[in-house]
């Protein structure tokens, strides 16, 4: 990972990772590491959703499930692939609502969402490793814990945020958030499975902006170049 992680959230990550439930979460990382378990994102990208704002200038918190878990695809930002590789259902299915929303959407042949990040959108997953080829491997890790640090962190020190929260596991999250001073979108999550079931048609792109207007932020530009 060639970005670092912001100073905020490095001082997060670093009071987290001696308490006691994530010294056992590495210590389980390591050990299935050991054992010849192929763990993706690889080790070095796990935080790169930490790379590009700090806490005060985080302006969406898109929530999802868990990393992609096939070879190549996941890389520490939810939702996201690199270049070059394929764009998921998951993502194919996003596209589509943007369609929705924005009748100029122009759907890129690439999966890359690191223009999102890079205007203060958190791509975050409530879990933020997994073992190839098995989704929810390291649901009840440790993870959990660490990311209800993370949004609580935001909750406390965020003066205006929007949280887009995706499928049961992302709306259990929401719960604490002080709704009197942040915006709470709470969708099922855009997979085939769930997508028809109220994602399609949730607006809340184009809801977080109108919300991100009121409070005089700047929106977020959802467009992203057709090509990477």
């Amino acid at each position: 990972m060639s970005k670092k992680i912001k100073p905020q959230w490095q001082k997060l990550i670093n009071d987290e990772q001696v308490k006691p439930y994530f010294v056992e979460l590495n210590q389980k990382l390591s050990k299935q590491r050991a054992n010849g378990d192929v763990i993706f994102p690889v080790q070095g990208e796990v935080f790169s959703a930490f790379c590009y704002h700090d806490i005060k200038n985080i302006k969406v918190v898109i929530l999802g499930q868990d990393p992609y878990h096939g070879d190549k695809q996941a890389h520490g930002l939810a939702f996201s692939v690199q270049p070059g590789v394929k764009v998921p259902p998951s993502l194919v299915n996003i596209y589509k609502e943007l369609v929705n929303e924005y009748s100029d959407f122009n759907k890129p042949d690439h999966g890359c969402l690191t223009p999102w990040a890079e205007q203060g959108v958190l791509l975050l997953n409530t879990v933020l490793t997994v073992k190839q080829a098995q989704a929810h491997s390291h649901a009840k890790l440790g993870w959990e814990t660490f990311t209800d640090a993370v949004i609580e962190k935001i909750d406390h020190e965020s003066n205006a945020c929007v949280f887009l929260l995706w499928g049961a596991h992302a709306q259990k999250k929401g719960k604490n958030i002080n709704t009197d001073k942040h915006l709470v979108l709470n969708g099922p999550h855009p997979s085939p499975l769930s997508a028809y079931r109220g994602f399609f048609g949730c607006q809340h792109f184009s809801k977080a902006n109108e919300w991100l207007r009121s409070k005089d932020i700047p929106q977020i530009n959802w467009h992203l170049p057709i090509t990477p």
